[in-house]
């Protein structure tokens, strides 16, 4: 069955697609959402990257939907690879910051989003 969601991180049709019976996860139906499409429109370099806070895990049917995008994606020279941003509390500012599951600074973190740092496409 569907489970409904627990917090308000939802859209109206999001909250939506939950109630249909016809579309139900024990019919193999499941949807997840990216939260950043990446891009500098000046060197086109793009990546993708799913948002974690409060060091919540991405799960598993999660993680194997990522590295389907992923793997499509990757034909795109200008492509660098989808990514998992984890905060120990919601933000830079208010605690530790971990990138693909490796620990690293803001100014770290503002490298990699300016496609400065690291060039590994690879999903955790």
């Amino acid at each position: 069955m569907t489970i409904k969601r627990s917090d308000s991180h939802s859209t109206e049709f999001g909250l939506w697609l939950r109630e249909q019976p016809e579309i139900d996860s024990a019919l193999g139906y499941i949807a997840t959402n990216i939260d950043f499409m990446w891009r500098n429109y000046k060197s086109k370099l793009w990546m993708l990257i799913e948002e974690k806070r409060y060091m919540s895990k991405v799960k598993r049917w999660q993680m194997q939907m990522f590295k389907l995008i992923d793997v499509f994606c990757s034909a795109d020279k200008n492509y660098r690879g989808f990514h998992i941003l984890t905060f120990e509390n919601s933000n830079p500012d208010d605690g530790k910051i971990y990138l693909d599951g490796t620990g690293i600074t803001k100014r770290e973190l503002l490298d990699f989003l300016r496609f400065t740092k690291g060039d590994d496409d690879e999903l955790p």
